[in-house]
């Protein structure tokens, strides 16, 4: 649980978005592009960096052009260059995060022994591990490559530059999701697309998506989207045609509370979206209307999070001819009447 302590509502930081192309089929090269754009970053006096979605290795573009069919080769070369937590690829980030005094927002593609999740992970400026959740449900043609995450990833965590949440791609369409990390006070809250699909639509649709969620949340947005050329298109199918399927839905930007673009976003190419992040506008945002303070209605309107991390086996132990507890005098009775019965011996 979040303790009851007043956030910061006076800093400014400076943050930056990502858009960036991996180094498809390569966890290695992809995380040397990471390590190398933390570095350029830095340079420039950025705090906060937002890189997009299962950026490490690579988003699984195969699984939007290629039928379920054909695909078992690219999935497994996925489960081969996939990220493990923990793991080098962690380290080496946790590592930059403290050598550049820098809070690093990375999505990875994370293997756990059989199966592949899409994994948002959040380094603080010192190097820590501080968040990692996994996307609560893959998207259409994404089910085939990714399990389920649970609610225990719903949760902001408090870093160096504020109090940070976190949603991938479509979670933004579950206003739940996102209320509920609007109900703990997230003052950044960090998007993350794939970039390089579906075509200007996309983009067009994450625009509005993302600034109505720094509206609705008073908060400030940085989205990251990746970034496909030519020549890994073709990586990726060599059918043409199906190229324009891997076009587009580029659109990386820093958004302020009010809605407002701090910086041009960026819709082509590779770059970085940098923009300084005034947090009294969250105030003043806030002033006027609080999704979640004097503007709600909870006795009329409430969310409830199951915030229990899901696993396959509980290890609960079992106690042999234990009886439940009750709180009946009457069927305390009828038990305690029947000592000889194994059944509620004691």
């Amino acid at each position: 649980m979040l303790g009851k302590i007043m956030l910061n509502y006076t800093k400014n930081i400076r943050a930056a978005a990502a858009q960036i192309s991996p180094v498809l089929f390569s966890q290695q090269g992809t995380m040397e592009k990471v390590l190398d754009a933390i570095a350029n970053a830095a340079k420039k006096g950025v705090e906060l960096i937002v890189f997009p979605e299962t950026f490490v290795p690579y988003y699984p573009y195969f699984s939007f052009v290629e039928p379920p069919v054909l695909m078992g080769k690219s999935h497994l070369k996925l489960y081969q260059e996939a990220v493990t937590v923990p793991g080098k690829v962690t380290q080496a980030i946790a590592q930059a995060a403290k050598t550049h005094g820098m809070v690093v927002v990375l999505g990875v593609n994370e293997r756990e022994e059989g199966s592949l999740y899409n994994t948002q992970l959040i380094f603080d400026a010192d190097g820590a591990l501080v968040l990692k959740r996994r996307k609560i449900t893959p998207t259409y043609h994404e089910r085939m490559v990714w399990g389920q995450g649970d609610g225990a990833g719903l949760r902001t965590v408090d870093t160096t530059v504020g109090r940070l949440g976190a949603l991938a791609c479509w979670e933004h369409y579950n206003p739940l999701a996102r209320y509920a990390l609007m109900a703990q006070h997230e003052q950044i809250h960090c998007g993350q697309f794939p970039g390089s699909m579906v075509g200007q639509i996309f983009a067009d649709q994450m625009e509005v998506t993302m600034r109505h969620h720094a509206l609705e949340s008073g908060c400030f947005v940085i989205n990251a989207t990746g970034w496909l050329t030519a020549e890994q298109k073709l990586q990726i199918t060599t059918d043409e045609k199906m190229h324009q399927a891997l076009s587009g839905g580029c659109y990386t930007a820093i958004i302020s509370p009010e809605g407002k673009h701090l910086c041009e976003p960026i819709a082509e190419g590779e770059g970085l979206a940098i923009a300084d992040l005034d947090f009294s506008l969250i105030a003043k945002r806030k002033r006027m209307m609080d999704s979640v303070g004097h503007y709600a209605r909870p006795d009329l309107l409430q969310l409830t999070l199951n915030n229990q991390p899901w696993s396959a086996l509980e290890a609960n132990p079992v106690t042999p001819n234990a009886i439940p507890a009750v709180s009946d005098p009457e069927l305390t009775e009828t038990i305690e009447a029947l000592p000889n019965n194994p059944i509620f011996s004691h």
